[in-house]
C-alpha cells in the first residue's frame, strides 16, 4: 500500500490524494489549485489508466474543480460521493466550467452529462465494495465531516484488513446547521487536513456577537456589510446566523424601538445565483440538519429563507444594485461570491464601495495567498481590481469563526478519539507551518504513531 499526493501536500488547494494498491489506485479528490498555488496546473499531470475510481469527500472546487481535466486526460471510471455532494457536484463543476474555461450552457449541459453518468451516490455509513481486476476486494464507507453539506471523510478497508481513513476537510464542532464528525474507532493509516493546525477559531456564540456588532454599526453609520463568502457552506452558516441574530435582537433588546424597525427593515440581499441554488439544496436535504437547526424549523422559523432574505440572480440586477448602494449609501448587508474575493460578483461591489469608510467587509474564510482577500486582510491603502487602482477605506473584518474548518483543538480532538490508532499520520492540505504545529501536538497525544508532514517530502 501507498499514499501519493497529487495535490495539497504544500498549501491548502488542489487536494489529490492516490491510494496505490500493487498495479491498481483509487483517487480520493481532485481538486483545482487556487491563488499562487494554481501556477497554471490545470492539466492531469500523474499516469492514470491504473486507477479504478475517484472517491470524493465533498464539493468545493479545491476538491473537485479538476475533475474536468480529469476526464479529458481519459477517465471513465466510477465516481463515488454522498448523496448530497452527488447533487452539488454538477452545479460547483458548471460553475467553475463558466469561470476558468468560458463553456456556455450547452457545453456546460454536455459534460455534467458525462459525470452524472458517472457518479454512483452513496449513503453516510453505508459500506460499499469494489472488486480490483485481480479479484481482490475494498471497501469503504463515508461518515459525515460537518464541513459542508454531503461532506465526509472516507473510511477504507484493504485485502489485508489495514484501515485508510482520508479526512478530507473536517468542519468545526458544536455549529448549529450540521453535525459534528465523529470519530472512527480503529485507524492503520491516516490522512488528515491541517488548514487551521496551527490556529483556534472564535466560538459559534462570539462569531454570531461579532457580526451582530457590525451589523448594528452599519444601521447607526449606513453603508454596505460586504461578506464574500463560498457558495456552498459559508453562505448558508451566515444565513444561518443573521436570521438567529434578527430573531434574537427584536424581541429581547429593542421591544418596538426605532431601532428595531431598522432590525426589521435591513436587507440581506444574497446576490449569487449558484449560491441561491446551492441554498436550495440545503434545504432539500433538512434530514441532515443538525438537531438545533431541526428544532428551528419545528418552531416555524425560516433559517436558510427568511423574509428579510432576498436574491439577486438577473446579473442586470446586480449591475442596478450596486449602483444604487454607491449613490445612497444606505444600509445593506451583502452575501456574494468568491469567498477569497477572486472573481465573482463580489469584485464589482469592492470595485464600487471600498473608498466609501461607512463600508465594512467582513472576510469569513480561509484566503490564499495571492488572492485579494489575502491583500485586504494585509491593511493595504490601494488594491487592484479589474487593472483599476482602487483606495481601501472600507472597515476590513476577519472572523475565523465562520470557517468551515476545524480547528487546531478539533483536529487534536478528532485524532484523540480514535480508540485503537492510527500507526502512520499523513499531514496534508496546511501551509508547512501549520502542517508542522499540528505534528507537534499529535506527536504529544499518539506518541507511539509514525507523524510525516506532507509539505516536507
Amino acid at each position: 500500500m501507498q499514499i501519493i499526493h497529487h495535490g495539497a501536500r504544500v498549501g491548502v488547494t488542489g487536494s489529490c490524494h492516490e491510494l496505490r494498491l500493487g498495479a491498481y489506485g483509487f483517487l480520493v479528490d481532485c481538486g483545482l489549485f487556487q491563488g499562487e498555488e494554481a501556477n497554471g496546473l490545470l492539466e492531469i499531470d500523474f499516469p492514470i489508466k491504473h486507477i479504478q475510481a475517484l472517491l470524493l469527500t465533498h464539493s468545493h472546487i479545491d476538491h473537485v474543480g479538476r475533475l474536468p481535466w480529469l476526464l479529458v486526460a481519459g477517465f471513465r471510471g466510477p465516481i463515488y460521493a454522498t448523496e448530497a455532494t452527488a447533487a452539488l457536484l454538477p452545479l460547483m463543476l458548471e460553475d467553475g466550467l463558466k469561470t476558468f474555461l468560458g463553456f456556455n450552457k450547452l457545453q456546460c449541459e454536455r459534460f455534467t452529462q458525462i459525470v452524472k453518468g458517472l457518479i454512483k451516490p452513496i449513503p453516510y455509513d453505508c459500506r460499499a465494495q469494489l472488486i480490483l481486476p485481480d479479484g481482490e476486494l475494498v471497501s469503504f464507507c463515508f461518515r459525515p465531516a460537518g464541513h459542508i453539506l454531503g461532506s465526509a471523510y472516507i473510511e477504507l478497508t484493504l485485502p489485508d484488513n489495514q484501515v485508510v481513513v482520508f479526512s478530507g476537510d473536517l468542519g468545526p464542532s458544536r455549529t448549529p446547521l450540521l453535525v459534528d464528525p465523529v470519530s472512527p474507532k480503529s485507524v492503520d493509516t491516516l490522512i488528515i487536513e491541517s488548514t487551521y493546525g496551527d490556529h483556534c477559531h472564535l466560538s459559534v456564540g462570539d462569531r454570531e456577537l461579532q457580526l451582530e456588532k457590525v451589523i448594528e454599526r452599519s444601521l447607526k453609520d449606513g453603508g454596505s456589510i460586504l461578506i464574500p463568502a463560498f457558495s456552498v457552506g459559508r453562505t448558508q452558516e451566515l444565513l444561518f446566523d443573521i436570521e438567529n441574530i434578527i430573531a434574537k435582537v427584536i424581541p429581547e433588546r429593542f421591544g418596538g424601538t426605532s431601532a428595531d424597525l431598522c432590525w426589521k427593515r435591513i436587507p440581506v440581499i444574497l446576490d449569487s445565483p449558484l449560491a441561491i441554488e446551492i441554498t436550495q439544496q440545503y434545504l432539500m436535504f433538512q434530514r441532515l440538519w443538525a438537531k438545533e437547526a431541526k428544532v428551528r424549523l419545528s418552531y416555524g422559523r425560516h433559517p436558510l429563507s427568511f423574509q428579510q432574505c432576498i436574491t439577486v440572480n438577473q446579473h442586470s440586477d446586480h449591475v442596478a444594485l450596486v449602483n444604487r448602494l454607491k449613490v445612497t449609501g444606505e444600509a445593506a448587508i451583502i452575501v456574494t461570491a468568491s469567498g477569497m474575493c477572486s472573481g465573482g460578483r463580489i469584485m464589482n461591489y469592492l470595485g464600487a464601495l471600498l473608498p466609501d469608510n461607512r463600508t465594512d467587509v467582513i472576510l469569513v474564510g480561509y484566503q490564499a495567498k495571492g488572492t485579494l482577500g489575502r491583500n485586504l486582510l494585509s491593511n493595504l491603502k490601494h488594491v487592484e481590481i479589474n487593472k483599476t487602482r482602487v483606495e481601501v477605506n472600507a472597515g476590513i473584518h476577519s472572523m475565523s469563526g465562520y470557517s468551515a474548518h476545524a480547528d487546531q483543538a478539533d483536529l487534536l480532538n478528532f485524532v484523540a478519539g480514535i480508540e485503537c490508532g492510527p500507526k502512520q499520520i499523513r499531514i496534508v492540505h496546511g501551509d508547512l507551518s501549520a502542517q508542522e504545529a499540528l505534528a507537534k501536538k499529535l506527536g504529544e497525544i499518539k506518541p507511539e504513531c509514525e507523524i510525516i508532514v506532507a509539505a516536507k517530502e
